[in-house]
């Protein structure tokens, strides 16, 4: 019986904790996170302002579990575009367009790339990359040069100067631009890269 109660408790903890996650991303979406207010996030969640300090120590706290969530989100859209069974470097080149279609979801490429690094601070913001979706670009180029398909390069800088591009490109994607423009030129990048053939 105690055992049920334990589990009663974890359920009703771990949806608290997903309701405020859920009503923060609509919120810091809609409204940016400057504008949003601890009353506001309360109420969208359904929960008490009680429930939202018992989960999170401020507001910040709650924005960094947001954006945890949307990196760890987008980590899962990229692998799930890119198995192994592909190929190292079409698997390398499946993921960076994976990661582009999963940043065209509203409002992802501000959260992530404009309002983050702003709240939380880019040495922050990279660590949160580094376990998510730039860790899927570093096993990518990683499996890629193993398999002798792309030339040996410096992992981590290259890891950077893609992410970056990838990055620019979502930006300049989300205002406006023609993603075809954005997503030859990458090819273009990586096909520079290439062990040359024979």
């Amino acid at each position: 019986m105690q055992e049920d109660g334990r589990r009663s408790n974890q359920d009703r903890t771990l949806r608290t904790r997903a309701a405020l996650i859920a009503a923060a991303r609509r919120l810091f979406v809609a409204k940016g996170y400057a504008d949003t207010g601890t009353p506001e996030l309360v109420a969208e969640a359904g929960v008490t302002r009680g429930a939202l300090y018992h989960h999170f120590v401020d507001k910040q706290a709650l924005f960094r579990a947001v954006v945890e969530a949307e990196n760890a989100a987008l980590a899962a859209e990229i692998e799930r575009a890119a198995p192994e069974e592909l190929g190292a470097m079409e698997a390398l080149i499946a993921g960076g367009e994976a990661f582009l279609a999963a940043m065209s979801e509203p409002g992802r490429t501000r959260l992530l790339l404009i309002e983050a690094p702003a709240v939380l601070g880019r040495e922050t913001v990279d660590a949160i990359d580094a376990a998510h979706g730039g860790r899927t670009l570093r096993e990518g180029i990683a499996a890629a040069v193993a398999s002798g398909l792309l030339r040996p390069v410096p992992l981590e800088t290259a890891a950077l100067l893609l992410s970056a591009v990838y990055d620019r490109a979502a930006l300049s994607m989300a205002a406006g631009a023609a993603g075809e423009e954005w997503r030859a030129l990458i090819r273009r990048v990586l096909d520079g890269l290439r062990v040359p053939a024979g």
